[in-house]
């Protein structure tokens, strides 16, 4: 049965297939007649013209620049860090990275208990911590207070007070 669908099915597609079509090549004929096929023309290229470019005397965007920077030349002053002292351990690490994790005291002095990559460091008022320049200047049962130096956008060296708090004590504030 299956054989003779299949030779069924062939035999009419053969059928269909056979022919002259001349009907059909004559509306194609028709139908191409009115069409004349025309290619826009190319667009007119205008010649490159460089513009030059003297960085020489531009103001460099990644150097911190401000109104009046002559008189900060002249005048200068103000705060600025103690670049010759020798660095202590603590100044290597970002401030966030800094963990206060207890208090102790010795002699009416105290001592806040510092961890970071898993070493603990004592540290009292008059030590640095942070890479701000940051020296504390407050130790107390909740928290170490600290006075950085930052530079801000127009190169000047101002204060910042960040604070440090007890392990336990980051969500009450």
């Amino acid at each position: 049965m299956r054989k003779i669908a299949v030779a069924l099915a062939s035999i009419v597609l053969v059928a269909c297939s056979g022919g002259d079509n001349e009907d059909l090549r004559q509306w194609m004929n028709d139908a191409a007649k009115d069409i004349k096929g025309s290619i826009p023309p190319l667009p007119q290229v205008k010649p490159y013209e460089p513009v030059p470019y003297d960085a020489g005397n531009l103001i460099d965007p990644f150097k911190p620049a401000k109104i009046g920077t002559e008189q900060k030349k002249t005048g200068g002053g103000g705060l600025q860090p103690d670049l010759d002292r020798p660095r202590e351990p603590l100044e290597s690490y970002p401030l966030e990275s800094l963990k206060y994790v207890g208090v102790m005291t010795k002699k009416k002095v105290s001592y806040a208990i510092i961890q970071v990559d898993g070493s603990l460091y004592q540290v009292r008022v008059g030590n640095y911590m942070g890479q701000n320049f940051g020296v504390i200047t407050m130790v107390s049962e909740s928290e170490v207070a600290l006075k950085e130096l930052i530079q801000d956008s127009a190169g000047d060296w101002v204060e910042r007070a960040s604070t440090l708090l007890l392990q336990g004590q980051e969500g009450k504030k």
